[in-house]
């Protein structure tokens, strides 16, 4: 089975970015599933309903959030009633709408993909490591494939769920950096891995945001807006190969494109 990941859409030039670049690659290439990180997709913070929708215009099968999933109010209209939109897993029981796990059907195959979110550097939130111990075990029964967004800050984190998870899932994609790293393997266990997947936005910014905010923001220590121009994108991406009876990944590609 192949497996499409796409780092942190931000913003319009992230939706833009997919806009052009997805279609291509559906029609060069076979996914059988395609999931990107949305949680910046509607004005580099948050996601609406239409932004949403925008998404799965491009091709994109499932949306995964992180710590701005509920920064636009409208995401409590319409979470609940949108599987393919899925949050983290591991905030506290009955604290917040949405699903943190989501089981697709791809040619008669079942494929799992759960939401989890770190704690360091992040906001409150019930342990990433016993939640996905927890929600793995009941997986496995309907299927081997399992593939974990680990969206968190600290890399650290990010690697210990990686070897925490080897060998129990097919891969462990790190998210929320937005900064591309070169660390992607193939762990002993067979589980994919990488620290940070990277984003879909402009390419000239701070994470994909116009420079002059968050620079201000470094050289005052005051508040300032940050904002989100046109110019060239970037779009980042890794592409999996998994192996369907035992749910082992036999390859990982990084993506990085500018457009």
């Amino acid at each position: 089975m192949r497996f499409l990941f796409i780092g942190d859409v931000v913003g319009k030039p992230g939706r833009d970015c997919l806009q052009k670049i997805l279609p291509k690659m559906i029609n060069n290439q076979t996914y059988d599933l395609i999931v990107a990180n949305g949680e910046n997709a509607a004005g580099g913070s948050g996601i609406t309903e239409k932004v949403y929708y925008q998404l799965k215009e491009t091709g994109v099968d499932l949306v995964t959030g992180g710590n701005h999933t509920w920064d636009k109010k409208d995401v409590f209209n319409f979470i609940d009633r949108e599987p393919d939109l899925i949050r983290p897993l591991n905030y506290p029981p009955g604290t917040t709408p949405g699903s943190g796990c989501r089981i697709l059907e791809r040619r008669g195959l079942k494929i799992a993909v759960i939401n989890l979110i770190g704690r360091v550097f992040m906001g409150p939130a019930d342990c990433p490591f016993r939640t996905a111990e927890e929600t793995i075990a009941g997986i496995k029964a309907e299927t081997p494939m399992i593939i974990v967004d680990m969206h968190a800050e600290a890399t650290s984190e990010k690697q210990a769920m990686g070897w925490f998870l080897d060998g129990k899932v097919s891969a462990v994609i790190g998210t929320h950096s937005h900064v591309q790293t070169a660390d992607e393997r193939i762990l002993p266990g067979k589980t994919a891995y990488i620290t940070d997947v990277g984003m879909a936005g402009l390419y000239n910014s701070i994470l994909g945001v116009d420079k002059e905010g968050p620079l201000q923001r470094f050289l005052t220590q005051m508040p300032h807006k940050l904002e989100i121009s046109k110019g060239k994108e970037i779009f980042n991406a890794v592409e999996i190969e998994i192996e369907e009876t035992k749910g082992e990944a036999q390859s990982i590609k990084r993506i990085y494109e500018i457009t």
